[in-house]
């Protein structure tokens, strides 16, 4: 069984950073695609980032230059650092991992999300 647990969500003000961290155990992730998707109030979910398991990175276009996925397949874990928040940030951050096809589908595993919120 999988589990993804997230961590480091929090309150900050808008320009600041955060860094979340997402911890695998049921299974080595070394060979796994792994993302973060994140949804907001009355939104849909989104992804954010994703990492490839050779460690090619992909942004969306709301965060490219902002934020930073990474991963330490030795830690089984996968990281977000979030840099020059916006309010419009502001949402349940959730971390994921793909099995096998990843272009077009959707995640086969997902933690219980960390919520991020940007504000004054």
């Amino acid at each position: 069984q999988v589990q993804l647990v997230e961590s480091g969500g929090g309150l900050v003000q808008p320009g600041g950073s955060l860094r979340l961290s997402c911890v695998a155990s049921g299974s080595s992730i070394s060979i796994y695609a792994m993302g973060w998707y994140r949804q907001a109030p009355g939104k849909q979910r989104e992804l954010v980032a994703r990492i490839s398991s050779g460690g090619i990175p992909y942004y969306a276009d709301s965060v490219k230059g902002r934020f930073t996925i990474s991963r330490d397949n030795a830690k089984n874990a996968v990281y977000l650092q979030m840099n020059s928040l916006k309010p419009e940030d502001t949402a349940v951050y959730y971390c994921s991992q793909w099995r096998g096809v990843v272009l077009g589908a959707t995640p086969a595993y997902w933690g219980q999300g960390t919520q991020v919120t940007v504000s004054s």
